[in-house]
């Protein structure tokens, strides 16, 4: 436990439960809700959830009309809120208001002791298995106004639920969210950025997975953390059954669930991300306006400090964990990659490809690339020029394996010297020699001035090969490995780079190519601009910038959810706990902060290539920003960390 408040960069502590609910009993099942409420307080929740008609049990059938059973949910209903402190407690219950003496499905939202809101069931189903029509009214456009202990509260479903600044909740109940027009849908307009799903929501073969998808899709489609507790296996079984599944899901990515089936009470606790929500819907343009007018906001005060955090954090966000969802993300990337080089070889008429191959991973990769989608042009006489270019940093090892490469899969490579070329130029501007960034910069430069001017001469296009990571962070010479007449890798971060070929390696490579690749992958990152030391590579990409697999997470995080650098902060070190310690992570997020801002400029005049994912650094595409920011108010913020 830390002194950090988790609050204070966006997380809200939800529990949900899955009750081992006593049939027609609330005021046992009362009982066992304070229970599991107070395990949840003490567990740093800032909301409590349960199933619908929790406090009853859903499968009460006509002992919903019964005055017994509603009296004594009535007294259960009283005492619950009593009992409650300024902790949200949301629970499902039978309830009649108005003079009609009608039953809505009703959740039930307590806090501070006090009832502070009821949402009745909207969407009453009366197919299949479900006969609810036969006990309960539709709570559509109902606005009534009860009191509970003197306080008034209000009886509808047009309410949402802010406690103190942390959070905006709304609440809809099971057959709510599998309609056309779901309720959450205005909720979420109207600033919910949680939504609570109070659900008795039976388990048949495939209806999980379905459930699952409509809550993943409908927390991606309102921008919103949704959070679903479903009614247990005490509920009857005389003619279905009740898994008790527990899911939370925050702008389509999981964030937990509940295994299901088990005849014990079952909890879930997640935190959610509002900050991260109120980002995405920033961006989007389309987003729905809200309609103020309609909606009662009801205010709750906020909870305590949240001192730690049961949120996973991904330290490798752009490269998924499952070797399956790996393998098809990576398959479909390259099949983007290889689509846009094809299309941009067809309008330009231009079939011939020139690359600059290093022995490092970036070329390779668009090297594989290039090599497919030649593929589709066969008939054309379409070839690949592959160039390698040493020069004063130019190693043993990368030039092996270039060679190798070019053996292993038959195609041609030109093999051009060009010191003698650099130091003419050098002589040119009469540089003096010293082993500085113009005489870094000149070799690059010098390389690409060469591809160009082969591009001209064979009526091809330059294929670029720099990555998404070192566009973000600058590592790129300007006018030099920056421009190309078209970079397949552009949207590609380094770390999922090297995911690439290695994938290649392992599903088409044979066995020479394969081991040549190995070979490149085990190979440190560098762009050998300066002389080898004692044969070996002297400039290691990651000892000046710092791990890639911390920049990608900073590039990830920064981009897809705007955290602050605080945040960054403290996601990286609940990351990457065993790997680096507080003091090197600061580091390697100044050296973002100051490369990735004073950098915008190469990015401005990026060449085109393909977007893959949802990040993306093209000023025509996705980020705009201007060339002049200074960060030096961001490395002060991260200096103060």
């Amino acid at each position: 436990m830390s002194d950090f408040d988790y609050r204070n960069i966006g997380f809200v502590r939800v529990g949900a439960v899955a009750p081992a609910t006593q049939l027609a009993d609330p005021l046992t099942n009362a009982e066992i809700h304070l229970e599991h409420y107070q395990e949840l307080v003490d567990a740093g929740c800032a909301i409590v959830l349960f199933p619908e008609l929790s406090l009853t049990g859903y499968s009460c059938e006509d002992l919903f009309y019964t005055h017994d059973l509603r009296t004594r949910t009535i007294d259960a209903i009283c005492y619950l809120a009593s009992q409650t402190n300024e902790v949200v407690l949301v629970f499902g219950a039978p309830a009649t208001f108005g003079s009609s003496k009608q039953i809505l499905n009703c959740a039930v939202v307590c806090s501070e002791g006090e009832v502070v809101g009821v949402v009745p069931k909207i969407a009453i189903p009366n197919h299949g298995e479900f006969y609810e029509r036969r006990w309960f009214t539709s709570g559509e456009g109902i606005e009534w106004f009860g009191q509970f202990d003197g306080e008034e509260f209000m009886v509808g479903s047009n309410q949402t639920f802010s406690v103190g600044r942390n959070v905006k909740f709304g609440v809809e109940i099971c057959e709510d969210l599998w309609v056309p027009n779901p309720p959450s849908n205005k909720l979420a307009a109207n600033g919910a950025e949680l939504i609570l799903n109070l659900s008795a929501s039976n388990e048949l073969v495939t209806k999980t997975s379905y459930r699952r998808d409509l809550v993943r899709v409908q927390s991606a489609k309102c921008a919103c953390a949704y959070v679903m507790a479903s009614a247990g296996p005490l509920e009857s079984s005389k003619d279905t059954v009740y898994g008790g599944h527990l899911l939370a899901f925050e702008n389509g990515d999981l964030l937990d669930e509940t295994t299901r089936y088990s005849e014990l009470s079952k909890q879930l606790i997640v935190d959610c991300d509002v900050h991260r929500v109120a980002f995405e819907r920033a961006r989007s343009s389309t987003f729905p306006p809200p309609d103020l007018d309609e909606m009662l906001d009801v205010p709750l005060n906020p909870t305590g400090p949240l001192t730690n955090t049961v949120r996973k954090v991904d330290p490798t966000p752009f490269v998924p964990q499952d070797d399956d969802q790996l393998n098809a993300r990576l398959s479909e990337i390259f099949d983007i990659q290889i689509l846009g080089l094809s299309r941009r070889m067809q309008a330009s008429g231009k079939m011939n490809l020139v690359l600059g191959l290093s022995g490092g991973v970036d070329s390779t990769l668009a090297f594989l690339v290039c090599i497919e989608a030649l593929r589709g042009f066969q008939q054309n006489n379409a070839e690949l020029i592959s160039v390698t270019m040493p020069s004063f940093g130019t190693s043993d090892h990368t030039l092996t394996s270039v060679r190798e490469l070019a053996a292993a899969t038959k195609t041609k490579l030109k093999e051009l010297e060009i010191k003698d070329a650099v130091e003419a130029h050098l002589k040119l501007i009469e540089h003096d020699g010293s082993r500085d960034i113009t005489f870094e910069n000149a070799q690059a430069r010098e390389r690409t001035k060469v591809l160009f001017n082969l591009a001209n001469m064979h009526d091809g296009i330059v294929v670029g090969s720099g990555n998404m990571s070192e566009l973000a962070l600058g590592w790129c010479t300007f006018n030099g490995d920056h421009m190309s007449s078209y970079n397949v890798n552009v949207g590609i971060p380094k770390t999922l780079v090297r995911s690439m070929v290695d994938w290649y390696a392992q599903s088409f490579a044979k066995t020479k190519l394969r081991s040549v690749l190995e070979r490149i992958l085990n190979t440190p990152s560098s762009p050998e601009l300066l002389e080898p030391k004692e044969g070996e590579i002297a400039q290691e990409t990651e000892k000046i910038l710092g791990p890639y697999e911390v920049q990608d997470f900073f590039l990830y995080y920064y981009m897809r959810t705007g955290a602050s650098v605080r945040k960054l902060y403290e996601l990286a070190k609940l990351a990457f706990t065993d790997k680096y310690s507080p003091l090197d992570l600061k580091l390697y997020l100044t050296i973002f902060v100051d490369r990735f801002f004073s950098s915008q400029f190469k990015r401005t005049t990026l060449p085109p290539g393909p977007k893959v994912g949802t990040i993306s650094l093209s000023p025509r595409t996705d980020w705009r920003m201007p060339d002049e920011i200074d960060p030096k108010h961001i490395i002060e913020e991260v200096r103060l960390l």
